[in-house]
């Protein structure tokens, strides 16, 4: 169980705030973020310590209907590039001083240890089950996801880690995305579809017809009538379920989530479906250009730290938004106050 973080605090920590030796307001984004952070740690003095980044890889079944510009293979050929370094999500996780783990948890591939020793072990099959025709996973499955995620977080924390972001590989994972959107948020599907990895007009008309129609043949389907566990397993990829079971278990944990991209916010999205409390601890990093990511933040009451047209996915954004989140601890823990500094305080 989630604890929403202690409101009781906040007049206390917006007085800290407010009376930093600089106008009212005048940092604008940090002073929110910094509320935030300090309602996260129960403290008027936070701290940030061992930045984790955890990306889980999957395929999907849906992918098999053409909804993806780029082929299944990619997965585990990405899978295998994070070992070497070459990856953006290695880069910045480099730049940022990121520790990352790296989990297969239903690539269609069956990677050797010896020559990938840094990709984590916990297959739960070759790819999910095409939605079109079925539920993506098994409640079995569903659970023994969110057990990873859950299983990874508390690996960082015993690490020290208390800031955390989640990642993905998983070629097509954009489908049942947009298809959380729809179905959670009651936004129409066709402002949901984008293009993904590079879809061209008629391949976004394409990957519409086929959620389309899944979402019928779902709802048609004995998970329809049960509950939202049951929903989001119809459609979400192995990846995206240890996503959501990571992000539960750090919310737990009392960790601040750093959020990616269109699909770590459809991931969200879902994980506070099964736990509202969730909500607390996220931090989104960025705004990405896929379709219909600005419409799912608006609809949750949520706005992102950066807006720099990415869509790589892996977790990219939300590491490139973790200096933001540096800054406004350094703000509340570092700028001295007006009565310290012999500043007169003029409001």
């Amino acid at each position: 169980m989630i604890k929403e973080t202690d409101k009781a605090l906040t007049a206390q920590i917006q007085d800290k705030i407010d009376n930093l030796g600089k106008p009212k307001g005048s940092l604008g984004r940090l002073e929110r973020l910094a509320l935030q952070i300090c309602l996260i740690q129960g403290t008027l003095s936070p701290r940030l310590s061992h930045p984790c980044h955890i990306l889980f890889g999957g395929d999907h079944g849906i992918e098999r209907e053409g909804v993806s510009m780029s082929p299944r293979e990619v997965t585990r050929q990405q899978m295998m590039n994070y070992c070497k370094g070459g990856g953006g999500v290695n880069m910045f996780c480099r730049q940022h001083g990121f520790s990352l783990r790296i989990v297969d948890v239903g690539t269609d591939y069956d990677f050797d240890g010896t020559l990938y020793p840094q990709i984590i072990d916990r297959k739960i099959a070759h790819g999910t089950d095409n939605f079109l025709y079925n539920a993506a996973m098994s409640r079995e499955q569903w659970n023994k996801a969110l057990s990873i995620g859950a299983e990874q977080v508390n690996a960082c924390r015993a690490e020290g880690c208390n800031i955390i972001s989640f990642g993905e590989m998983g070629i097509g994972n954009t489908s049942p995305s947009s298809i959380f959107m729809h179905l959670l948020l009651d936004i129409p599907l066709d402002k949901c579809v984008g293009a993904g990895s590079g879809l061209d007009n008629e391949g976004i008309r394409h990957k519409y017809n086929v959620l389309k129609a899944s979402v019928e043949n779902y709802k048609k389907s004995a998970d329809a009538d049960t509950d939202i566990a049951d929903t989001l397993r119809y459609f979400a990829g192995f990846e995206m379920a240890a996503a959501i079971g990571g992000m539960l278990r750090a919310a737990e944990l009392g960790m601040i989530v750093l959020v990616d991209g269109f699909i770590m916010t459809a991931c969200m999205l879902a994980a506070s479906r099964l736990d509202a409390a969730v909500m607390d601890y996220a931090v989104f990093g960025h705004c990405g250009d896929e379709c219909g990511h600005r419409l799912m933040l608006d609809a949750m009451g949520a706005s992102a730290l950066l807006n720099l047209g990415m869509r790589l996915g892996e977790g990219t954004g939300a590491i490139c938004a973790y200096p933001i989140v540096v800054s406004a601890v350094n703000m509340v823990n570092e700028m001295e106050n007006f009565k310290n500094a012999n500043i007169t305080k003029y409001f």
